[in-house]
């Protein structure tokens, strides 16, 4: 059995090698390694694989997510809400911008962010909602959308860990990202559609948005030299492009492995101490960025420190909630309001989970987790 990876980007990059190789070269060549054709050529195929009007590269997720709020012309302590389990960026570019986050409780089945809670926390400074699809799977956007709607707030989605999932919106089926105002991606090397360094997308079909992002993301410019805009300077290589290129063009069979992966593991994980993955609507609607487990027994570490032990690697995604993070503590936030948030991150671990995982490999690693489950 080969060497299990958390993420074994070595394995897929070998089965696309020389495309990749190929595509890296030819823009060198080329000599165009900012905003060359390989970034218009990604970006016009990324929008039509989403079914969206407008896609604007960027440099990393972080910066998708910075650029989206700073389209919105909010102002300094305006409120936007956002989930109290992700990892820090969503909270990190709200803090960023002067804006106050707003951290809210999760559910307990997706541990999305939970739409009863988003209600509550609104007040007349909120402006904008900002959903994590987490772990691959979709936030219940229909009833976020009718809050927004309701209360005339923007929503943007973060879709950094669910690119390729679908959701039924309305009756029609939707990618993820695309249902809000602004939708963000990230491109770093771990996610299912990853590069080889680092990128970002953002996403919209509101024309007026897509002309001010595609200014806000080159210095502010739409011509060279002359700044309409403070932006920054945030754009994906051309090389970058090039290879998640090639990649776009797998990512459904990549989500497919990743789906397949997941029923492998919860059909042979059984443990009453287990709690596993559930895909709450459609099979497409989650494509397993992370198998994330909760153990309710109270031996989380000492599981994750015996799988380790015995050659397999595992994450723990999240281990502090945000509100307790000692960047954005706040003395507005009570303990009580975020319970499941504080319960889960005692509980949860990740296993392996990319295209490339054998049969083999995902045995093993449930045999061991039966194993401990039972001796605890």
């Amino acid at each position: 059995m080969n060497k299990i990876q958390m993420v074994d980007l070595k394995g897929q990059y070998n089965n696309i090698k020389s495309e990749v190789d190929k595509a890296v070269i030819d823009v060198i060549e080329s000599g165009q390694f900012i905003n060359g054709p390989s970034v218009n050529d990604f970006s016009n195929n990324l929008s039509k694989y989403l079914g969206v009007n407008h896609v604007i590269p960027c440099a990393n997720g972080t910066d998708a997510l910075q650029v989206a709020l700073m389209a919105l012309d909010l102002n300094p302590g305006d409120e936007v809400i956002t989930t109290d389990f992700t990892f820090a960026s969503s909270v990190e570019v709200i803090a960023l911008l002067g804006l106050k986050p707003v951290l809210v409780d999760v559910e307990i089945d997706t541990f999305n962010i939970d739409f009863n809670k988003i209600e509550k926390a609104i007040t007349n400074k909120t402006k904008a909602i900002i959903p994590v699809h987490l772990f691959g799977q979709t936030a219940e956007m229909k009833k976020i959308m009718d809050i927004a709607n309701k209360n005339n707030l923007f929503v943007i989605e973060d879709n950094a860990q669910a690119i390729g999932s679908v959701y039924r919106n309305n009756n029609e089926k939707v990618k993820a990202g695309t249902i809000g105002h602004i939708g963000t991606t990230s491109f770093f090397p771990s996610k299912n559609l990853g590069c080889y360094g680092d990128g970002g997308a953002i996403f919209t079909n509101d024309d007026d948005l897509a002309v001010k992002m595609k200014g806000l993301v080159n210095h502010g410019m739409y011509k060279r030299y002359y700044h309409d805009l403070v932006g920054v300077n945030s754009r994906l290589d051309s090389i970058q492009a090039a290879i998640l290129d090639i990649k776009l063009k797998n990512l459904d069979q990549y989500n497919s492995s990743r789906r397949n992966s997941a029923k492998i593991y919860s059909e042979k994980i059984n443990s009453k101490n287990i709690i596993k993955p559930i895909i709450k609507y459609e099979d497409d609607s989650h494509v397993f960025h992370q198998y994330t487990l909760r153990l309710i027994n109270g031996k989380r570490d000492q599981m994750v420190k015996f799988l380790n032990e015995n050659g397999v690697p595992c994450g723990i995604y999240y281990p502090v909630p945000l509100h307790n993070q000692n960047a954005y503590k706040s003395k507005r936030y009570i303990e009580s309001d975020f319970s499941v948030t504080n319960q889960i991150c005692s509980e949860v671990f990740s296993l392996p989970m990319h295209s490339e995982l054998s049969e083999e490999q995902q045995n093993f690693i449930s045999d061991l987790v039966n194993e401990f489950s039972l001796k605890s």
